[in-house]
């Protein structure tokens, strides 16, 4: 079986397709992958590492205001669109398969028009308007959030969950008390804003990290983001706070761990990617989400609001984000276990951790009618 998997520009398009194949891999001894994406995107760097063969299409979106750079992006799109139609015509793929992004367009839109079955994996709860118009074409779309429904056609669309990686499920508990330094008697508040961190929460975290220094009964995992960190670590060393004397507090400008971190969780400081909501319920954990509000389609949002609707989690929107009201909403939440115990049982009710299994079941239904 070979199958086109294209997904770019961020890691929350990236991920899932790679944890879409991992999942495929299990499932078929000959599957043969090709990945489409950018040469300027993430994948980039992050597939090549995968081992997956990886051919590039050169495309930006455009921008929303009227600009000259649209002119130069049009014509880049012409041009990515002919090389798309090239890669799916010269490999012959049995089935396409998209994650997001712009590079998912031509890829999936040729695939569709030359009659090969094409899936669209969408993670968020509001999809964005190049899905919207693939999914008139494209043969499945499998949702991430079942609220993403009834933005699709309804006889192509399954909700099956946002596919996450093994090890945030089966990674064992008391390893990452060991592997971060930290003590199981405590409770542990996981925060972090995505691989480049994000401003507003680092921030906010300065007065937390001083409120807590030295707590007997909470300790913090604080990933800043590597762009972040040099700023931050200026401020928290400012508001009087030296980290080496508090073995509470841990803050680093990366989690090259994530899983082992999210498995020592009690509650979680987050943004509102899906990928990162996904892991969170699958493993249970109450979040407090501060909703990246720059996002396209303000998706971030929507997706907070869904997880908040369930019971898993508060929303504190990012220009109401400040120090005294994290603080307030982490002791409120950390100093009722009752609250606490409802809202992990609430995540965990919505979480899909059998995602990917059951997407690559569809992509094997599919290539099985081509």
């Amino acid at each position: 079986m070979k199958i086109i998997v294209s997904g770019g520009g961020t890691g929350g398009h990236i991920y899932p397709a790679i944890t879409i194949i991992r999942a495929l891999k299990k499932q078929i001894n000959d599957l043969e992958v090709l990945y489409v994406g950018t040469s300027t995107g993430l994948e980039a760097d992050i597939v090549p590492k995968e081992g997956l063969p990886f051919k590039t299409v050169d495309l930006q979106g455009f921008k929303r205001s009227l600009s000259p750079v649209n002119i130069v992006r049009f014509f880049k799109a012409i041009g990515g669109v002919f090389k798309a139609a090239g890669i799916v015509r010269s490999y012959k793929p049995d089935v396409v398969i998209g994650t997001g992004g712009y590079v998912c367009g031509p890829i999936l839109m040729a695939a569709s028009l030359m009659g090969i079955p094409t899936l669209i994996q969408e993670q968020n709860v509001v999809p964005g308007i190049t899905n919207k118009i693939l999914s008139h074409f494209v043969s499945r779309i499998a949702t991430g959030a079942i609220e993403a429904n009834k933005f699709f056609p309804q006889d192509k669309v399954i909700f099956t969950g946002n596919p996450i990686r093994d090890e945030v499920v089966n990674t064992e508990k008391m390893p990452g008390y060991e592997a971060f330094g930290l003590d199981p008697a405590k409770k542990t508040v996981l925060v972090s804003g995505g691989s480049r961190g994000a401003r507003s929460i680092n921030r906010a975290m300065v007065g937390v990290l001083k409120h807590f220094a030295g707590s007997k009964t909470v300790q913090i995992l604080h990933a800043t983001g590597k762009a972040e960190n040099g700023d931050i670590m200026n401020r928290i060393a400012e508001a009087g706070v030296n980290l080496q004397q508090y073995d509470n507090l841990k803050v680093v400008p990366y989690l090259y761990d994530m899983p082992q971190a999210m498995t020592i969780a009690d509650l979680a400081v987050f943004r509102a990617g899906a990928t990162g909501l996904a892991e969170l319920t699958a493993k249970g954990i109450p979040a407090v989400l501060v909703p990246y509000p720059y996002a396209a389609e303000n998706h971030q949002e929507f997706n907070a609001r869904a997880i908040e609707k369930a019971g898993a989690a508060r929303v504190i929107l990012n220009q109401d984000l400040n120090s005294d009201i994290l603080i307030s909403v982490i002791e409120q939440l950390l100093g009722n276990d009752k609250l606490l115990k409802e809202m992990a049982e609430a995540s965990q009710s919505i979480g899909r951790p059998e995602a990917a299994d059951t997407i690559g079941e569809i992509i094997i239904q599919l290539a099985k009618k081509n």
